[in-house]
This record gives structure tokens, C-alpha cells and sequence, in this order.
């Protein structure tokens, strides 16, 4: 299934049939200020196996983040984030970056493993943010690869459905997405570290 919804102006109608398949388990597929993403909700663990599945991973090896809605429920997800990272985080949010932070005891175990952490993402894009308001929850987000050598990440949503409509449950028509992911800034240990760098400049938080 294809759902068209643009970005300027989202058609909650549209967005509720989206959240009623993430409600039922559903896994899909939609835009973000970078790449388009794959994801679940974030308490549905047979969707995250599944993510991993897509992914050809282990759920609990699997480098899974999740969209919130703002930085107000950062503190449910992760535990002791300290005044540095949390100034970095309200400058470069919502952004292109994802902040690798301590977990807290809510993110279920098929998360954290022995890792501990888990990577937070605010995307600057009205879509799965609304998605998230409308859940009432975070949704489990990954990046969708292409198997293409030049070029890393799909970005049109027609060839995106072609190739995934048999594995997912919806992909989200928001638009040509990104070529560049975002940049991962790893705060977990206390010292910042750009794990990857992709669309968000570093210099930008601080």
C-alpha cells in the first residue's frame, strides 16, 4: 500500500490510517528531513523483530533509534542526560542528527541488549513527527539502504514501494527524500563523538 501525504500541509485523515497500521503491528516506510526511513511502533516487539529481519540483523544487534515528537519526553528514553548534551540536542532539534544516549529502563530489552543506548531522532519534517503526536508514542526508525553502488540510500517513493510493498505493510509518498543520513553524535560516555557523519554539521551545536 502507497499513501500520498504532503509534508506541507499532512492530511490527518491519512495520517490515522497510517497509525492505525503502526497500532496493529504494522511496519512502514516514510520520509524524513534526510533519508526515508523504516519503522514500528516502538512497543510492538514481533514489528522490531521484523525491522531487524528487513535489515538482515539480530533484533538485539540491531542500531535501532526512535523519532519523538520533542525533546519533552527525552528523559522516559534516556537516562542522565547531562546541561552539555541537552544544549546540543535543543540546538540541533528538530534536525538531522541523532544523539546516541544512555537508555533508560523503558526502552524494552530487545533494544538495549548490552549496549545500552539507544539514539534518539527529531526529525525537522512534519510527517513521522505527526505520526508520533498522533501514536502517542516514539516509532522505531532505521535507514532504508539501496543496493546500488553510487547510490547508498533510495529516494523516490514509487521505486521504494516497487521494491518493499511485499515486505512492509505501507510506504508513505511524502516526496523525493535525501541522499545524505543524518549525523549520528555519539553522548553516551559523557564525551561527544561524531559516530557518522551525514547531513547535520557538528559546529551547528554549539
Amino acid at each position: 500500500m502507497i499513501i500520498r501525504i504532503y509534508p506541507e500541509n499532512p492530511n490527518e485523515r491519512d495520517l490515522l490510517k497510517v497509525v492505525g497500521i503502526l497500532k496493529n503491528g504494522g511496519v512502514i516506510i516514510y520520509p524524513t528531513d534526510t533519508v526515508y526511513g523504516l519503522g514500528c511502533d516502538i512497543n510492538s516487539k514481533k514489528a522490531v523483530e521484523r525491522i531487524a529481519q528487513i535489515k538482515g540483523l539480530r533484533p538485539e544487534k540491531a542500531n535501532l533509534s526512535i523519532i519523538c515528537y520533542d525533546l519533552s519526553h527525552i528523559t522516559d528514553y534516556a537516562k542522565h542526560v547531562d546541561n552539555r548534551t541537552f544544549k546540543m540536542m535543543k540546538k540541533g532539534l528538530p534536525g538531522p542528527f541523532t544523539f546516541i544516549l544512555e537508555a533508560s529502563n523503558l526502552i524494552p530489552k530487545i533494544f538495549t541488549s548490552k549496549k545500552k543506548t539507544i539514539g534518539i531522532r527529531i526529525p525537522d519534517h512534519s510527517i513521522p513527527r505527526e505520526l508520533v503526536r498522533l501514536l502517542g508514542n516514539p516509532i522505531v526508525t532505521t535507514s532504508i539502504h539501496d543496493e546500488d553502488d553510487i547510490m547508498e540510500y533510495s529516494t523516490d517513493p514509487e521505486l521504494i514501494h516497487e521494491k518493499f510493498e511485499n515486505i512492509v505493510d505501507c510506504v508513505i509518498d511524502g516526496g523525493y527524500g535525501n541522499q545524505v543520513a543524518s549525523t549520528i553524535v555519539d553522548c553516551s560516555s559523557g564525551e561527544v563523538e561524531v559516530i557518522r557523519q551525514g547531513l547535520g554539521e557538528i559546529e551547528n551545536l554549539y
